[in-house]
This record gives structure tokens, sequence and C-alpha cells, in this order.
């Protein structure tokens, strides 16, 4: 049976169905508009009653030009994203940084050690002085040509003489008082006492009035310290020596050394060239400028004074945190003089620091230089010391005061 009551074919209509009101809710951020929260929903949601209402609106923007998102109602609310503690990461990231840091300068400086050759044994060197109190130094430049080619002989104007002998020497005294260097021309007359042999452990007697260089070529650096220690009355703390090829790559590895050079000057045995001026020298010049005697009046007092002012100036160039902070620059300069330093067994990377520190100062106006006091000449064309002033000089030293003595040459 139908129904429906008999009408034309045509739209049919359904009776009108009552649905529950919904309240209108305000726009989003107006007045009165309690975010998460209406109590019909959630009471619908207790009851399990799904009214099926639809309004048509489209959630999103506020103003309606969103697409497809939760309507606010059922938007998940929680507490806010907390603002960065930007105290607490400072923090962590300085301590990073601090063992970071702490880690390369520890490697570094184990590395280096490494590196060092720890051969002189100053334990060997009998009948010493008291130590006074300040630091001293005997720094040896010899003319090593160990590792070189035959062509870097000829570029560095070495010769090829076997062994080695001092090419230069001085003492270093690092004193509160302010720190001096004084050159040991390497023709100084002296008497080479009586010493226990370095590698036969023989006792050996005094040997009299000699060149001070004599005592190297005899027995190597301890005798050289005893010798020094002997002629002067001061005790030697560190003994430091480098040879031709180490000393032209530490000046190579640093980019150069800039120098002032009072008076230009030419010697074709060390191939010494120079105007007079400020410039860079490299590590031949450098090595050409130490080396030249024969170009000067007062030919080994004369290269003393270079052999001071440029070891000042490589020290005051190197030791400075552009080279020392710099692992670009640190590396290849201390790989480039390590292994061919030669120092005492009781001398560590801190003592050697110390060391070029100490001449950076007198560079710097913080002590002074000179060569030993020169009272006349000797046998076989040597130099005789001013012993008067010797003495005074040394107590000054010993007793870490100011140094006043003059050298007359």
């Amino acid at each position: 049976m139908n129904d429906w009551p008999d009408q034309p074919e045509g739209p049919r209509r359904m009776s009108h169905v009552q649905r529950p009101q919904v309240p209108q809710q305000p726009p989003r951020g107006g007045q009165g508009y309690d975010q998460g929260y209406h109590p019909n929903f959630t009471q619908a949601q207790n009851q399990g009653y799904d009214s099926g209402y639809s309004s048509g609106q489209v959630y999103g923007d506020p103003q309606g030009g969103g697409r497809g998102t939760v309507p606010p109602q059922y938007a998940p609310q929680g507490p806010g994203r907390p603002a960065p503690d930007w105290r607490k990461r400072i923090k962590i990231g300085s301590i990073v940084l601090v063992v970071a840091v702490l880690g390369w300068g520890v490697g570094t400086y184990a590395w280096a050690s490494s590196q060092m050759r720890n051969e002189v044994d100053l334990s060997k060197v009998i009948e010493r002085p008291e130590e006074g109190d300040c630091t001293t130094y005997l720094i040896v430049g010899s003319d090593s040509r160990e590792g070189m080619s035959a062509e870097e002989k000829k570029k560095l104007h070495t010769g090829s003489a076997e062994g080695k002998r001092t090419d230069s020497m001085m003492i270093l005294a690092a004193c509160s008082s302010g720190n001096t260097m004084v050159s040991l021309p390497r023709d100084s007359w002296v008497t080479i006492p009586n010493f226990v042999g370095s590698e036969s452990g023989k006792s050996y007697p005094a040997r009299g009035g000699s060149k001070l260089n004599a005592a190297y070529a005899m027995d190597g650096p301890e005798l050289l310290v005893r010798t020094v220690e002997f002629n002067t009355g001061l005790h030697i703390d560190h003994y430091a020596e480098i040879g031709f090829a180490g000393f032209a790559n530490i000046v190579d590895a640093l980019g150069g050394v800039e120098l002032n050079i009072d008076k230009g000057f030419k010697d074709k045995k060390s191939g010494a060239d120079f105007q007079a001026g400020t410039q860079t020298l490299n590590g031949e010049q450098a090595l050409a400028f130490v080396r030249t005697r024969y170009a000067f009046a007062e030919s080994d007092l004369q290269r003393t004074k270079n052999q001071q002012k440029f070891l000042s100036a490589l020290a005051n160039q190197a030791a400075t945190p552009g080279t020392i902070l710099n692992p670009f620059a640190l590396y290849p300069t201390l790989g480039a003089g390590l292994d061919t330093l030669i120092v005492d067994k009781d001398m560590s990377l801190y003592d050697l620091g110390k060391m070029f520190f100490a001449m950076k100062g007198i560079s710097g106006g913080d002590g002074k230089s000179m060569n030993m006091p020169i009272a006349g000449t000797a046998p076989q064309n040597s130099l005789k010391w001013d012993m008067p002033k010797v003495k005074q000089l040394v107590e000054q030293i010993k007793n870490d005061e100011k140094v006043t003595v003059e050298s007359n040459r």
C-alpha cells in the first residue's frame, strides 16, 4: 500500500524535522570566548550523543580563509613553549670551548715535548759552581750540517766540513732585575780545565790555555759548559744548541724575520749582501747575517752583536699570540726547530718558552745585551777577557742585581 497521498509526480517534500539549537560561538579572540571549552560539546561527548549538526563553516584562519583545520573547540591546549635559557646555553658553550682549548693545548704540549732532543747530560759536568738567583742558559749556534743535502749546503754557503764546531755562544740570564745576554766570542782565550769524558767516562787533566771553541771540539756540550763555568764562576742551568739547517728552517716557518740593518755590507764567504734599512730576512739571508765576520773591522765581536740582535728579533716574532695561538703558525714553527734543537736532559718545553720570552724581553728594552768584557789580545790572535769586569758581571747576575757592567768593545 502506498502511504503517500495521490499527488501529481514532482518534487516530494519531507516533513520538517526540528533539530536541537546550537548556541552561537563568539568569534575567536572575542570577548567571552573560552578557549578549548564548550559546555554543550562536553555534555554531548559525555552522553555519547552526536547531533550531526554542521554549520558549514571551514575552520582555519580567524577570518574564514583557512582550509580544513580542527575547529577551535577541538584544538588541544597545553602550556606554551618555554623561552630558551640563554644563560645556560652560554655557560655550556663556554665549558665546551674551554675543554676543547685545554685539550688542544695539552695535546700540542705533549707532541712538542716529544720532538725535543734532550741529549746533553749536565750531570756529567764536574766541580760545578753554586746556583745563583737567576736562570741561566748557554745558547750555542753550531756549524752542524746534519741532514743537509749538497744543494742546501751550497745554497746556505755552509761549506762541507765534517763534524761540528761552535759558530756562536752566548749566556742568557733571566733575572727579575732584568734579563742579560752576554756573547762569548769563540776566539776567547780561556783555560780548559780537567773534566770527565761525556762518552768515555774517563778523567782528563786540564789542558791549559786555548780558544773557547776548542772545548766543544774536544768533548762536545758537556766540556763547553764545564769550561764556561770554570772561567766565569757562573752556574749554567740549561743548554740549547741549534745547527745551520734548523736555524734557517725556523726563520722560514715564521715567514721571515723583520730586522733593521744599520749599515749595509757584503761577504762572499757567508753570502751576505745587505742594504741598510728595515727588511724581512728569509732563512738563507738570516744565516748569512749571523755568520758574517770578515766584512767587519771588529770581526768576531761585531758578528756576536749581530747574532744578539737577530736572535732578539726572532724571539720577539716567535713569542707572540699570533704564533703561539695559531696552529697554522705554531706547528710549522715547532716542527721546523724542535727536531734540530739539542737541549739538556732537564730542559722542558716550558723552560724553552721562558728562554724565548727572556730574549724577547731584551729586544723590548727589558734588559741589556753585551759582549764579554775584553781587555786585549792573547795568543793565537785570540781575545783576552777583562777578568775584574767579568767577575763583577757574574756577581751581579748570581745575586739577581741590575747589570751595570759595560763592555768596552
